[in-house]
């Protein structure tokens, strides 16, 4: 009898499970399952309240970080006069700059001393989006050919980008975590002993798996977003219930909704016949594409919108700014020309872009698929994270198929329309000849390296990322015959808000090598030496940045407590050296990822370089970017393969 009562407990069980599953089919409620790309045990924002905070670093020691920074740029007379200038700073307006400073971040635990200052660089520039700021990062193409289908691809990528939005909605996307020994960390037994412990405490249970969580504030900023052009500061428009995504093509603009009533996610055969319906539409190229106005500089284009929105477009572009994000599709073929892919990514020719959006999804006729990103609200790690989860979900298990057919029932699709007069159409016109201009003066080439690869480099016990900074240094110098101020990118997102940090990869060290290897009176065996000596003290300046204990951001800081308590601007900002390290010659930033094919950015002075590299497995890689003016790629990119030979040598022995 007691057996017996268990089956018929059991099945009644399994018919509840049935029954309730019917009702949520009949209620329009889809399956929980579908709805989210992660069900996380450990809320994605439980560690966030236990994160340590950004240092502030010691004044004196970011007076000696600065000075050895600028040593391999200046000559004697110049470094004196730096020495002088520095040392004054620190003895005197600097201490009391530090105190105001450690009292403000006292009195704002809840963030790092550098967010606030951060946001208001970034959305108080007038320089335009693409190019400048925007980023790009292309997938790598999915190993099945027929799951390149521009509709299937993007179909799958729409899908899963929604499922990450929700899982993040729901708080269990998974929080990011860097594992020192991801066997013995990266477990379930993490995540029980984790996620049982109180937030206040979350992050030291972490630690004592040797795991690092990582800031997550920025990711609610990926979705429902848009910065918004306004007259010399912009403002970050977020709609955190958004239900909408905003599509693109031929410089028109679509909307349709990808959740339901009732906050669900639309079927994969749905999205696909909304997707369809976009693609299959006949409307001819728009002739004035409103979206040609977001490559403008902030100031005329917050001037053009604010008219557009006098002459009846509010509601419209509110629609755009509302979406969740932006999906483009572009009728170019790419064929595996990397060149296309780097200008069609980073600034194409603007009519079917919305550089404002928070990121765009960018899907080619061939399928070859990327984001272009807006900077301001966020850094690469939750651009990374989300790129990679994509990826792997739409290679692995995707959701439409190139047999699957789509469904006509809830198609929602609205064309969006705009009030366009006389002067409206003229300055978008102006907008795309200007525009046009500034494209053609670019100078884009790249490099793919297959003699040294990350194991290799590791192999010979130097740092991957500094033979990458190294090679670059060579190559400047091949060329110009000097040392410039460089910037490489640091992730400072093991604290509570962190942002980024500056390494400096021209060193003292990497001058001398240069020198050495290009007067050809060094064996290679003393060359070797050096760039043990580069490696080593490369790798101490990058754990250094991490760590919060750079100094760019502390000066920058420092700079900023002088302006809000109005007080006299010390020298050390209007020096000739202090001018000369921050004037970026070299650009340079890494997005590592096996789902990465390219990446890339603009220079960020005229006279510079925007260099987006990576160490593959197999290769060496490296985008370059400068203004045809002042210099040339191709040569520069020459030049790299030349220092990529040399290391190698000098490796190999």
């Amino acid at each position: 009898m007691i057996g017996a009562n268990k089956l018929v407990y059991k099945n009644n069980i399994v018919c509840q499970k049935i029954i309730h599953q019917r009702y949520l089919t009949n209620k329009g409620i889809k399956d929980v399952n579908y709805q989210y790309l992660q069900r996380s045990k450990v809320p994605t924002m439980h560690f966030q309240k236990s994160l340590p905070r950004l240092p502030i670093p010691d004044l004196s020691k970011s007076g000696e970080r600065y000075l050895k920074a600028l040593r391999p740029l200046l000559n004697d007379d110049q470094y004196e006069k730096a020495q002088q200038t520095t040392n004054n700073f620190i003895a005197k307006e600097g201490q009391v700059l530090q105190e105001l400073l450690i009292s403000k971040d006292k009195r704002n635990k809840h963030t790092s001393y550098i967010s606030e200052y951060w946001f208001d660089l970034y959305l108080r520039d007038r320089s335009p989006l693409p190019i400048n700021y925007n980023p790009m990062i292309v997938f790598q193409n999915d190993v099945r050919p027929e799951y390149n289908n521009q509709l299937i691809r993007s179909t799958n990528m729409m899908i899963s980008a929604v499922r990450f939005m929700l899982s993040l909605r729901e708080q269990i996307l998974e929080p990011e975590v860097f594992h020192m020994n991801p066997k013995k960390s990266d477990t379930p037994l993490f995540r029980t002993v984790t996620g049982m412990l109180p937030e206040a405490v979350s992050w030291y249970g972490a630690y004592l798996f040797k795991a690092f969580p990582l800031d997550m504030s920025q990711f609610n900023g990926l979705f429902g977003a848009t910065r918004l052009p306004r007259n010399s500061k912009d403002e970050i428009f977020r709609d955190p219930k958004s239900k909408h995504v905003v599509v693109q093509r031929k410089g028109n603009l679509y909307i349709f909704d990808v959740l339901d009533a009732d906050g669900n996610l639309i079927s994969p055969l749905e999205m696909l016949g909304n997707l369809s319906k976009i693609l299959n539409d006949e409307t001819p190229a728009a002739e004035h594409p409103l979206g040609v106005l977001t490559t403008q500089n902030r100031d005329e284009w917050a001037k053009h919108r604010d008219y557009l929105e006098a002459t009846g477009n509010g509601e419209v572009l509110n629609k755009i700014d509302s979406a969740i994000f932006n999906l483009v599709f572009d009728d170019d073929v790419i064929n595996d020309d990397k060149k296309i892919i780097l200008k069609k990514y980073l600034h194409s020719d603007g009519t079917n872009r919305w550089f404002d959006k928070t990121f765009s999804l960018i899907v080619t006729k061939d399928g070859v698929s990327g984001v272009n990103f807006e900077h301001s609200w966020g850094d690469g790690v939750a651009v990374l994270r989300f790129f990679q989860d994509i990826y792997a979900e739409t290679t692995k298990k995707p959701f439409v198929h190139p047999d699957s057919k789509p469904v006509d029932s809830n198609i929602s699709v609205q064309k969006l329309e705009f009030k366009l007069d006389d002067k409206a159409k003229h300055f978008i016109d102006n907008a795309k000849n200007q525009y046009k201009a500034w494209c053609d003066s670019l100078s884009i080439d790249y490099i793919l390296y297959e003699g040294l690869t990350k194991g290799a480099c590791k192999k010979f016990k130097v740092s991957p990322d500094c033979i990458m900074q190294l090679a670059f240094q060579l190559a400047h110098h091949l060329i110009k015959g000097n040392f410039v101020g460089t910037y490489e990118s640091c992730s400072t997102s093991a604290f509570k808000h962190g942002r980024t940090e500056t390494m400096r990869p021209c060193t003292e060290k990497t001058k001398a090598f240069c020198e050495a290897l290009h007067s050809n009176k060094r064996s290679d065996e003393e060359l070797r030496g050096l760039m043990a000596e580069c490696s080593t003290f490369h790798s101490q300046l990058v754990k250094e940045a991490a760590m919060g204990q750079g100094f760019d951001r502390h000066l920058f800081a420092l700079m900023k407590i002088a302006q809000d308590n109005d007080m006299p601007r010390p020298e050390i900002f209007d020096s000739y050296e202090y001018k000369f390290l921050n004037k970026s010659i070299l650009s340079t930033s890494t997005l590592s990822s096996p789902s990465v094919m390219a990446g890339g950015f603009g220079p960020v002075v005229s006279e510079g370089f925007g260099i987006a590299y990576s160490a593959f497995p197999d290769k060496l890689g490296a985008a370059v970017a400068s203004y045809k003016a002042h210099n040339d790629s191709t040569q520069y990119v020459e030049a790299l393969h030349k220092s990529f030979i040399d290391i190698t040598k000098i490796l190999s022995g």
